[in-house]
């Protein structure tokens, strides 16, 4: 059932929103550690390749390409809470098996693959059970309210974070430094478990997939196809991603570390300054959607986020000239991300009935998320054929083209996500 429209006074007076911005605000902190620390485990303490730290990034989206049986699995079930709290201990308990293999001295690269594999699959799972349950914890009228708060937490993270990351690597070497990430699952976990939701939904209400998990998973990709909001921004973020993911979290500090040549340190705190960015984005996304509405601030950030990898290339003479333009080019990224993503989550919360939530966003994430490891792999090609400066421009220039999917669609049109809330059906007509 769909919460009433009223918004609460505050949504910091929620104590169960509180514990859940909170959880999640941790475990980002500690993502952004691991988004330093592995690369950095396979470049300085394995010696990886451009192409090996590629495929790095590609098996922690490869978990995608699973989302859309996912989603339909986790519809059938009523606990989301239960699910996202035991996805948090299993990426603990496997994250913390690279620092005890590095000081057992059997770290290899065939465990960080195994490693990233295992929390990738892990995530997928909270992904889809997340979906369903932000809509219960959140009046519909405050999504966009709500999807800027824990875009600003994820963006404080992308501040500090890296920082954070680097230094841990300098002081502690980087497979120690992974324990953070461990320990940020467990402290999410433990949040998450005194927050209590009301009760269940009946079947109904959940729409409880009856039959195969491929019959669910069409009934997923049915509607995301045929919702012209859903289908429009699938196309753009698929885009996006595939262009951006040229170049990757790892191919970032592979460029920071041997191109520019930047000390760990520096690396990270040059993220994380540029990422200020993110910060000012998911504060400010509220602001922009009033003034000049939701979908137009879907359009600025499609083009935002991808353009300036292409001026990251550009990246050379002094160190802090290095370090301005790599800082400039993330800080520019990271703000169109925040306009691009609290807009178009909020656009897609709102066309989709509850009954589908998690099978519409496995269906929405095995295309979206699933394209990520294939643009990761093959900006790994490029890089080791046409260089990093190269595959940093087709990133940028290829992924503002994703645009001319949202121009031709109503998303530009859209000025709330409230006005499209009396089009979504009670109960979808799906294979009926």
């Amino acid at each position: 059932m769909r919460r009433p429209r009223s918004s609460p006074a505050s949504l910091w007076r929620d104590r169960r929103f509180v514990r859940c911005w909170a959880g999640s605000a941790v475990s980002q902190f500690g993502d952004r550690v691991s988004e330093v620390a592995v690369p950095l485990v396979a470049v300085g303490v394995l010696h990886a390749s451009a192409g090996q730290v590629a495929w790095l990034t590609a098996l922690a989206w490869a978990p995608n390409l699973l989302a859309t049986v996912l989603g339909v699995w986790v519809d059938q079930r009523a606990a989301k809470r239960r699910l996202l709290i035991v996805t948090d201990v299993i990426r603990a308990a496997v994250l913390l098996t690279v620092p005890a293999a590095y000081l057992c001295g059997t770290l290899a690269l065939g465990q960080l693959y195994a490693v990233t594999l295992a929390v990738g699959f892990a995530g997928v799972v909270a992904g889809c059970a997340w979906s369903p349950f932000f809509a219960r914890l959140v009046p519909s009228s405050s999504y966009v309210d709500a999807n800027s708060k824990f875009g600003a937490a994820r963006s404080a993270s992308f501040v500090a974070g890296p920082a954070l990351g680097g230094g841990l690597v300098q002081v502690l070497t980087a497979p120690v430094a992974v324990v953070a990430d461990a320990v940020s699952f467990l402290v999410s976990a433990l949040l998450l478990r005194g927050v209590a939701l009301d009760a269940p939904p009946s079947d109904a209400q959940l729409g409880a997939v009856k039959g195969s998990l491929l019959r669910g998973a069409r009934e997923g990709l049915d509607f995301v196809r045929r919702e012209p909001v859903l289908r429009a921004g699938l196309a753009c973020t698929t885009t996006l991603n595939f262009f951006t993911f040229l170049t990757g979290t790892g191919l970032v500090v592979l460029f920071a570390d041997r191109v520019l040549q930047l000390r760990p340190g520096v690396i990270g705190l040059t993220l994380g300054v540029g990422a200020t960015g993110s910060l000012l984005g998911a504060l400010t996304a509220p602001w922009l959607a009033r003034r000049i509405g939701s979908g137009r601030c879907v359009v600025v950030g499609a083009v935002l986020f991808p353009a300036p990898f292409a001026a990251a290339a550009l990246a050379g003479g002094p160190v802090w000239l290095r370090v301005g333009v790599l800082g400039g080019a993330q800080f520019l990224i990271g703000l169109g991300v925040m306009l691009f993503d609290v807009n178009l989550n909020s656009l897609q919360s709102a066309v989709t009935p509850d009954a589908l939530r998690a099978r519409v966003t496995g269906a929405y994430s095995t295309v979206n998320y699933g394209i990520r490891p294939l643009g990761a792999v093959v900006g790994g090609v490029l890089a080791e054929t046409l260089g990093l400066r190269a595959t940093f421009v087709v990133a940028g220039v290829g992924g503002a083209l994703s645009v001319l999917w949202l121009l031709p669609s109503a998303i530009p049109r859209i000025r709330t996500a409230a006005e499209l809330l009396d089009r979504v059906p009670a109960t979808p007509a799906i294979n009926q």
